[in-house]
């Protein structure tokens, strides 16, 4: 297999099954000496809520419920300067 000139390799399909890497999962490389290798990242349980979730809490309701924020307020919402 050769490394492409972006540094790019393909994992082979029977080594992505192995290793339950799909689409979208993340990896971490290591090195020891001339060895490297490649595991899958299992991703950790969230606690609590997301910052999308939070976003849309803040803003959800009728346009009457929000019409006292101000652009720069939800703005700040969304950016997460709260």
């Amino acid at each position: 297999m050769r490394v492409s000139t972006k540094g790019q390799v393909t994992i082979p399909k029977q080594v992505r099954e192995r290793a339950g890497i799909r689409p979208g999962s993340e990896v971490e490389f290591g090195v020891e000496g001339d060895v490297v290798t490649l595991r899958r990242v299992v991703p950790r349980k969230r606690t609590g809520k997301g910052r999308g979730e939070k976003i849309v809490e803040a803003l959800e309701g009728t346009a009457t419920r929000n019409r006292h924020r101000s652009t720069d307020g939800i703005m700040q919402i969304l950016r997460g300067d709260d």
